[in-house]
């Protein structure tokens, strides 16, 4: 009886698996960045009519993203999940090579740098996949901005 081994797969089907994975993660239903501020219909609100207060409410949120905030905190997630992926896939596959290739440095830098490639790849995709968090000092601005003009933020959506 003879043993059958998967066959291995192309570079190509790599790239396109990489690429799927990687489309997969950019996409979401809403992220944090889109979510906006809730207001409860208080005396305020109902004197100044709905209009005015989305404009009072947008130049809130204007007024927080000029002092340097970000509605996320995981804005780089991507590119630190790939650098993080990498060296750690990289010493991985190197001490891997050590062990496995009986001491050649050669084996060892080879299975080191493929480690780091593939170890990149899959902390870019980790990253890019893993949930953005509503920064609170953003919100806090927000609220507070709104409070200042009468407005009662209840919660975001």
């Amino acid at each position: 009886m003879q043993k059958m081994t998967p066959p291995k797969p192309t570079r190509k089907a790599v790239a396109c698996l990489l690429a799927s994975m990687m489309l997969i993660g950019c996409a979401s239903t809403q992220s944090v960045s889109q979510s906006a501020p809730v207001l409860y219909p208080n005396v305020a609100y109902k004197s100044m009519g709905e209009q005015a207060a989305k404009q009072h409410l947008n130049q809130c949120l204007a007024q927080a993203q000029a002092s340097g905030l970000s509605p996320a905190e995981n804005r780089n997630a991507a590119a630190s999940g790939a650098t993080k992926g990498a060296a750690v896939a990289g010493v991985t596959g190197a001490v891997t090579g050590l062990v496995l290739g009986r001491g050649n440095l050669n084996d060892a830098l080879k299975y080191g740098a493929q480690s780091a490639v593939i170890g990149a790849a899959a902390g870019g995709t980790r990253g890019a996949m893993s949930e953005e968090k509503a920064n609170p000092i953003f919100r806090q601005f927000v609220q507070r901005c709104a409070a200042e003009r009468g407005l009662e933020v209840i919660g975001w959506q």
